[in-house]
C-alpha cells in the first residue's frame, strides 16, 4: 500500500483530500505497483512561479511540476499542482477543476516514473492519452463538477 500524502495548506476546495485520494491511490497501485510513498502539494500561482524558476529556470508559473523520487527506496516522487492554474485551463477547456486536477495528477505520475514529454517522441503523450480514457471519468466534464 502506497502511502499518499496531499498537501493543501491554501485549503483549496476543489483540492479535497475526500474527493482525490481514492482516485489517486488506484490510479498509483495500478501505475506504481511496487511505489511506497507519493507526495502531492497544491499551491497558487506564486509559489508554482518561484518553484518552477529555482528547479528549471523558468520565471512563469506552470500547471504541474514533478520530482521524481528515488526507485530503491519506493518513493515516487513528488508533485506541485498550481490550482488557479488549473482553474483557468479547465475554464478554457470547458470542463470541471476536478478532471483537470486528476488530468495534472495523472501527467505528474508519469514523469515520476521517468516519462518525458519533451525527448520521447509522443509515447507518454499515447499513453497519457490511454490512461485518460480510463481513469478520467466523462462525468467530471461540466465546468461546475
Amino acid at each position: 500500500m502506497t502511502e499518499i500524502v496531499l498537501l493543501n495548506p491554501n485549503h483549496y476546495p476543489e483540492a479535497g483530500t475526500r474527493r482525490l485520494l481514492p482516485w489517486l491511490a488506484s490510479v498509483v497501485a495500478e501505475l506504481a505497483p511496487r511505489a511506497e510513498g507519493l507526495g502531492v502539494r497544491f499551491v497558487g500561482d506564486r509559489a508554482m512561479r518561484l518553484t518552477n524558476r529555482q528547479f528549471r529556470g523558468k520565471d512563469k508559473t506552470t500547471d504541474v511540476l514533478s520530482f521524481p523520487g528515488d526507485e530503491d527506496e519506493g518513493y515516487l516522487g513528488d508533485i506541485l499542482i498550481s490550482v488557479p492554474t488549473a482553474r483557468r485551463q479547465a475554464g478554457a477547456a470547458g470542463h470541471g477543476v476536478d478532471r483537470e486536477l486528476k488530468t495534472l495528477l495523472l501527467h505528474g505520475i508519469l514523469h515520476c516514473l521517468g516519462y518525458d514529454h519533451e525527448t520521447d517522441q509522443g509515447e507518454m503523450e499515447r499513453l497519457e492519452r490511454r490512461l485518460r480514457k480510463r481513469w478520467i471519468s466523462e462525468r467530471t466534464e461540466g465546468p461546475d463538477a
